[in-house]
């Protein structure tokens, strides 16, 4: 699937759950295309950062194993909500991924939350509760949880991260998708980037991309 995308502005607003106002840009046709090119039936598709569960409902939906780990419980909630009975959801850290999925994975498809690159702000990894330790830090646990994530995937299984360029209230762009690439690279080779378009742009993103990883086979 490298390669190119293209998104509509009105699926992102159909799917947004409502009473929801987060900046959120993972359509389900997304996931659907990607878990399509990447899975099979049968497979287990895990989302370490479910958020409102687009990840595991359209796995789901596509005769896949969805696991989703969440740590906040009103999102988890939604999630439930929208997914079947097949679906395993979990209310914990993604930190605790090794603890809480012992089969073998096939394929990670996720958005994690992003930071704005400023020090001080809220930690988007304690779900914006608390004084995180800025961008470096932030980037460092993300390294973290994702060497964790390639311990439960598959010999030959794909990680895929959609994961945006970020504009601050400042005008500067903070380069998260090649900052989070090397980051997860140093777990995982990076093997591929899909560029994806909108057809209107989501504001406070300069750029929108997904991040190709696999576990090697050997």
């Amino acid at each position: 699937m490298p390669g190119r995308f293209v998104l509509r502005a009105a699926d992102l607003e159909a799917e947004r759950p409502p009473g929801t106002s987060d900046e959120i840009h993972f359509t389900e046709a997304l996931a659907a295309s990607v878990i399509e090119h990447a899975s099979r039936p049968g497979e287990v598709v895990l989302d370490p950062f479910v958020g409102y569960g687009t990840t595991v409902v359209v796995a789901e939906r596509l005769g896949r194993q969805g696991i989703g780990i969440e740590l906040l419980p009103e999102h988890l909630e939604i999630a439930r909500r929208k997914a079947g009975n097949a679906a395993r959801l979990i209310l914990r850290d993604a930190r605790d991924v090794r603890r809480l999925v012992h089969e073998p994975v096939d394929l990670v498809l996720t958005s994690p939350p992003y930071a704005t690159g400023a020090e001080g702000h809220e930690s988007p990894l304690a779900g914006y509760a608390g004084i995180g330790s800025g961008y470096r830090a932030y980037l460092d646990e993300l390294g973290e949880i994702f060497r964790r994530v390639a311990a439960v995937l598959r010999p030959g299984g794909q990680l895929v991260v959609n994961v945006a360029n970020v504009v601050t209230k400042d005008g500067d762009v903070i380069p998260l998708a090649t900052d989070l690439a090397n980051a997860v690279d140093a777990h995982l080779p990076l093997m591929g980037v899909t560029t994806l378009e909108w057809d209107e742009p989501p504001a406070g993103l300069d750029g929108d991309y997904l991040l190709w990883f696999t576990k090697p086979s050997a």
